[in-house]
């Protein structure tokens, strides 16, 4: 039952899959017969295109070989044509002869018309004329070459070159114009305030040749004028030689400005010449040129950078000679000053036009360093021969038998520091015009030349000492005193003018002369020095004879000796009071020092031993009256008693005090407050104080050289030792005979 109702079933279904298949195989088949059709079409119709084309070109294939058949007919008759083409060429040119014929008769004569009024210098109307007979010889090439374009026109070399040769005299005009234009330029500086006229005109021909230039350029660069050549002489330039002439122009002018007396002492005033020659051609340019110039020309700065150019080289040139010390400075103040002032190229207005910056220094940096440079050691030559010349007048002056000249405060001086001072700060004051750097540098070479200078013043006073001490009793020179015052008033001067050179000097420190602000200054210490201890010495001389007296039993005994040693201290002072400050002071402290010193000296020569408490007691009296007496002159001389935390005459006072002590054996007790004043006191000192006592026992003298011994205490600051100065003599040693006995 279930197989009948599957049977039926299944064979339905393969019936119907069998006519799918055959209707899929009929629309196939209709679709490839379809294309078939489709392209059968296509090919008969390529064909039928094929068809007609060859029908065409079997047309034209029989109208070109009619053609051919013509052109073979007519080559007899082109030839014909040619021949005509060149009889009508023949003909144009004849024609452009016989009608240019009136302008060529006349090319002569308007030739030398043009000729006769280029001399008279009436340029406008000459160039117009010569403008005319360019046109004309411009014409006739053209005429004779025939329309632009047209085959077999060409002019012959040989009819150009007959042609040039007609119109030969243009080119003569030409350039006898140019050569009276180029004159009127380059004289519109000096005569165009006078009259501006020619310079106008010589301006507008200018202008028109340049727009004659520009048209011609312009037919080369375009398309229809790419073939026709550029008349003779063309471009002419005539703008750009224009401002070469007037280039030209302004270095001819300033070389005629004292150019032959420029060298020499005449620098300066070439360079002034040259300020008042630029400035009032500047006035010229600018009232009166520039009214005559186009606004493009710009006349004033071509002056401008052509003045700056000439300048430059003619500048170099003039850096390059062997220059003195006044011409080096005229030109560093011309060049880094005045050129640049407002008289001159820094006017706000010209400024305006060109800033002279851009076009860089006169002289380069190089070139300056090397002028200042030149100047410094011109002005070092001049400085050391001054400074020379000087110290020989100084040396003279020495000699002289009259005393030194005195200031307004009442001090001895020579024309010495003036003469230096003056020097040095008259440099310093011309370097400074220039710059500070130049002004430092010379201050610093005058330094260096003044220590050199007081080397050679240190000398001369030592030789001045020597030639006095070898023979002081002939009193050659008994003004010998006073001009080592003098001479060390001069120091304290040169000092206080060293002192303001010094601050004058720029922070910066040269590299040269680093080392020449403190020489002076020390080499000065030294002069007063040596000049200080020959006055020492010279005090010393006179003393001498005096000091021989102390200590003995006349001065014991009558006392005068130091009355007299006073009256040669007061005349000493009041010398001293004809020197500066501070060594005014510093001298009579040293008299004091030296007095004390001696005295103290004498003292230790053993020349006076006590024999009793009454002798002892005298010494001590007559150095204390001696001390009180130094002090009281000291005193009224305006002498400070106290030098270095020392009083000198006080120590004559205590070594009294010494001798007066009535127990020998309280003298260590004075022996101590002595050593705690006068530390630098040693057993040598001590043991002569003992000896001039003359009463003091082994033991005693023991006790306090012990004491010395281990007491021994420094030496305090500021503290000015005096016993040092103070040489005990040695004791002198008994010896005995080979053949005596010692006793």
């Amino acid at each position: 039952m279930g197989l009948r109702c599957l049977l039926p079933s299944r064979a339905s279904g393969e019936t119907w899959t069998i006519q799918e298949k055959r209707e899929s195989t009929n629309c196939v088949d209709s679709f490839k017969v379809k294309v078939v059709q489709s392209y059968l079409e296509g090919v008969d119709w390529g064909l039928g295109q094929l068809r007609e084309a060859r029908a065409e070109l079997r047309d034209v294939s029989h109208a070109m070989h009619k053609v051919k058949l013509e052109s073979r007919k007519n080559s007899e008759e082109v030839t014909t044509l040619e021949t005509l083409r060149e009889v009508s060429v023949n003909h144009c040119q004849l024609l452009a002869a016989v009608s240019n014929l009136p302008r060529l008769y006349k090319v002569r004569s308007m030739v030398l018309e043009t000729e006769r009024l280029v001399e008279s210098r009436r340029l406008l109307e000459a160039h117009a004329r010569l403008m005319e007979l360019e046109r004309w010889q411009d014409e006739v090439l053209l005429q004779l070459q025939g329309p632009r374009g047209s085959s077999g026109t060409e002019l012959t070399s040989e009819d150009e070159e007959l042609v040039r040769n007609y119109f030969s005299g243009v080119g003569r005009l030409v350039d006898a114009l140019a050569k009276e234009l180029w004159a009127v330029v380059g004289s519109g500086l000096t005569f165009s305030s006078q009259n501006p006229t020619p310079f106008v005109s010589a301006v507008r021909i200018v202008e028109r040749e340049e727009a004659l230039d520009q048209i011609f350029l312009e037919e080369r660069r375009s398309t229809m004028g790419h073939n026709t050549p550029m008349p003779l002489g063309r471009p002419r330039c005539w703008r750009d030689r224009f401002f070469k002439v007037m280039e030209e122009a302004v270095s001819a002018r300033f070389r005629s400005v004292s150019y032959l007396h420029t060298q020499g002492p005449g620098l300066a005033s070439h360079l002034s010449a040259l300020q008042h020659c630029i400035m009032g051609d500047l006035s010229t340019v600018r009232h009166f040129l520039e009214q005559c110039v186009p606004a493009h020309y710009r006349l004033t700065r071509a002056y401008l950078r052509s003045c700056h150019q000439f300048l430059q080289t003619h500048l170099g040139l003039v850096s390059g000679w062997e220059l003195e010390g006044g011409e080096i400075f005229a030109v560093l103040n011309w060049v880094l000053h005045i050129y640049n002032s407002s008289e001159m190229m820094g006017e706000p207005a010209l400024v305006a036009e060109l800033d002279i910056e851009d076009l860089g220094p006169l002289i380069s940096q190089e070139g300056l360093d090397q002028l200042q440079n030149k100047y410094v050691q011109k002005v070092r030559k001049s400085v050391s021969e001054w400074m020379h010349k000087a110290l020989e007048v100084e040396l003279t002056d020495w000699q002289r038998d009259q005393e030194p000249d005195i200031d307004h405060e009442g001090c001895y001086h020579t024309s010495l520091p003036t003469i230096i001072a003056q020097m040095l700060e008259e440099n310093a004051r011309v370097a400074l015009m220039i710059s500070e750097a130049l002004r430092d540098q010379t201050i610093q070479m005058g330094l260096y030349e003044m220590e050199n200078l007081l080397s050679r013043f240190r000398d001369a006073i030592i030789e001045f000492g020597k030639e006095h001490r070898r023979d002081p009793t002939i009193n050659s020179n008994k003004f010998y005193l006073h001009y080592l015052l003098a001479c060390i008033s001069n120091c304290i001067i040169l000092k206080t003018s060293t002192e303001s050179l010094q601050q004058q000097l720029c922070s910066f420190p040269s590299n040269r002369y680093s080392r020449i602000p403190l020489g002076p200054l020390a080499a000065l210490d030294r002069a007063v020095r040596k000049a200080c201890r020959l006055v020492m010495d010279h005090l010393l001389f006179e003393l001498q004879a005096h000091l021989q007296e102390l200590m003995s039993r006349t001065w014991l005994d009558q006392g005068d000796v130091t009355s007299n040693m006073c009256g040669v201290l007061e005349h000493h002072c009041e010398l001293y009071n004809r020197v500066r400050q501070p060594c005014r002071q510093r001298l009579k402290e040293e008299c004091q020092w030296l007095t004390v010193v001696e005295y103290v000296r004498a003292l230790m020569q053993k020349r006076l031993v006590c024999r009793s408490n009454d002798e002892r007691n005298q010494l001590a009296q007559r150095m204390s009256q001696d001390a009180q007496q130094l002090r009281d002159h000291l005193q009224n001389m305006e002498i400070d008693g106290t030098i270095g935390e020392v009083n000198p005459t006080a120590l004559i006072l205590a070594l009294a005090d010494i001798i007066n002590v009535k127990d020998p054996g309280m003298i260590i007790l004075e022996i101590s407050g002595l050593v705690a004043k006068y530390p630098d006191i040693n057993e040598e000192h001590v043991s002569v104080l003992l000896d001039v006592r003359g009463d003091v026992p082994k033991d005693v003298r023991k006790s306090v050289l012990d004491f010395l011994e281990q007491s021994a205490p420094p030496l305090p600051p500021g503290y000015r030792p005096i016993f040092t100065e103070i040489l005990v003599p040695s004791s002198s040693m008994q010896f005995c005979l080979p053949t005596a006995k010692c006793t």
